[in-house]
């Protein structure tokens, strides 16, 4: 991409900075609300779903880059969430935001985003942005809007240059339900919406422990024919088994696993001494590794995108799927009694195992997709089959 240093000054009608720590600054239009924001660049190659990836918790502290060109085009609505507020810090786009075109729109992007209290910065190459995160690895940035067009770019550099990087932060604490509750909704139907579940009383149980998930995963969990309790992040071993569950669901979320493992991993390991399933996804993967003895590290880039195709180490069937992770699992050193599953074809990351002695999975990838493909709901349905 042409060096973003050649100028500092604002060219003309410019409304949106991206600042880096070193100083490089790209112009554009901004959109959304007005302010600033820093945190880490990453990009996202999925072409539809920018609401679904706006509100994913697992974008916490995160700016994204969409590589699609035109965001917005769809509008925005009010069953397109997977949380009930924006969790991504703000998003980069190629094209302005134009007037919505379709039939399920109840507002236009600009607006949900101002709505939201999130920063959007328009008429950037986004192209030169992801390849300057492939070949730099995700940079923290600072990125403003003043309609004013006035920005303090020494500011906004050093609060770039200030913060410490997602590596050793935990942020599940910040993005999860304080509070137990009972979740209700099944899958959407077109005319319909969300299906409400009136499960039996006698289907599988499973308690679902919320580091920042995704509300579609708890639909497909009903979907599945599961009755499902959600619980905070910080929810003790007794806190759990009170419930008296079938299974245990260990959700995605944003930060560093190990961080939150501090706390998580105790409790995870007494769910495992139960011997009763437990199905982990993303950040639930990788602190089901953390607990039978395995590492994560930093990913260079991370996978972040909505189709990225898994192999499935056994048969070799390939799923296409959905993927927002920056940490990954170490595919050397894990246990005898840990089976990988899955591995990335992109990359041969580690992407599932499976515990040989007892009824324990994960996936490092969402099967959930939201936005996505739907090639892997069978993880669901194994999960509630282990528990009848």
């Amino acid at each position: 991409m042409a060096d973003p240093n050649t100028t500092r000054a604002r060219p003309a009608g410019a409304t949106g900075v991206i600042v880096f720590a070193d100083g490089r600054t790209i112009w554009g239009q901004g959109f959304g609300a007005e302010g600033s924001a820093v945190g880490e660049l990453c990009f996202n190659t999925a072409m539809t779903g920018y609401q679904e990836v706006m509100t994913d918790p697992s974008y916490a502290k995160q700016v994204i880059a969409f590589t699609f060109p035109h965001i917005g085009n769809v509008g925005a609505n009010a069953e397109d969430v997977e949380a009930s507020s924006a969790h991504a810090l703000g998003c980069i786009v190629r094209e302005p935001v134009t007037r919505p075109s379709n039939f399920r729109s109840e507002d236009d992007f600009t607006q949900w985003m101002a709505d939201a209290g999130r920063i959007g910065i328009a008429g950037v190459d986004t192209r030169a942005l992801t390849r300057l995160v492939r070949e730099e690895g995700p940079p923290t940035i600072a990125i403003a809007h003043s309609e004013s067009g006035e920005f303090d770019l020494d500011a906004l550099r050093q609060q770039a240059a200030d913060w410490p990087g997602l590596e050793g932060m935990d942020l599940a604490k910040d993005v999860s339900h304080d509070q137990l509750f009972q979740w209700s909704d099944g899958g959407w139907e077109l005319g319909e919406g969300y299906k409400l579940n009136h499960a039996d009383e006698n289907a599988p149980h499973v308690v679902a422990i919320d580091y920042g998930a995704k509300r579609n995963i708890f639909r497909n969990l009903v979907e599945a024919g599961a009755r499902v309790t959600v619980v905070p992040a910080t929810a003790s071993f007794d806190d759990i088994m009170k419930h008296d569950p079938d299974g245990f669901f260990l959700s995605n979320g944003p930060g560093d696993p190990a961080a939150t493992g501090e706390y998580a991993i105790p409790v995870i390991q007494q769910l495992l001494e139960t011997k009763k399933p437990l199905f982990g996804i993303c950040l639930g993967h990788q602190l089901l590794a953390l607990a039978v003895g395995g590492e994560t590290e930093k990913m260079f880039q991370g996978h972040r995108g909505a189709n990225h195709p898994v192999k499935q180490c056994d048969s070799g069937v390939v799923e296409i799927t959905s993927m927002n992770h920056g940490f990954a699992v170490k595919r050397t050193g894990l246990p005898n009694h840990v089976k990988e599953t899955h591995v990335s074809l992109f990359d041969d990351s580690n992407c599932g195992i499976e515990l040989t002695d007892r009824p324990a999975f994960s996936v490092q990838y969402h099967p959930e997709a939201s936005p996505g493909p739907m090639d892997s709901f069978y993880l669901f349905e194994k999960f509630v089959g282990m528990m009848k």
